[in-house]
């Protein structure tokens, strides 16, 4: 291999890396609501196999890391945890809010912001 296409492969191995450090490490534009949603009580219960739960973790991007979220799934099954059992979960997603009440379904973010008046980015 030449110099050149070497220094070539370099820069698009270099170019890719960054791409995907900063597309992971670069704050989303729901951070402050996801935050805020967790430091107000608020907690998503999921499970794995759920359609409804893809689609609301990804409404967040990657700012669902910041969400409080309880996977009710075993890994590999659809037997329900012991957690969620115990917390009365009978569909997902289920948001349970600091006042005990809860919704069921993806919820929009017009909703979690009254919910917990967190405020919209």
């Amino acid at each position: 291999m030449t110099k050149a296409k070497l220094a070539v492969l370099l820069g698009i191995i270099s170019f890719a890396g960054l791409f995907f450090y900063f597309k992971n490490h670069t704050p989303s534009s729901y951070d402050s609501l996801a935050q805020c949603l967790t430091q107000k009580g608020a907690k998503m219960y999921g499970a794995y196999w759920c359609p409804h739960c893809k689609e609301q973790k990804k409404m967040f991007g990657s700012s669902f890391k910041y969400i409080n979220y309880i996977e009710c799934a075993s890994p590999g099954s659809n037997i329900q945890k012991a957690e969620c059992k115990k917390a009365g979960i009978k569909g997902y997603p289920t948001w349970e809010f600091n006042d005990g009440s809860r919704l069921t379904g993806k919820l929009d973010f017009d909703t979690l912001a009254q919910k917990t008046g967190c405020s919209l980015p």
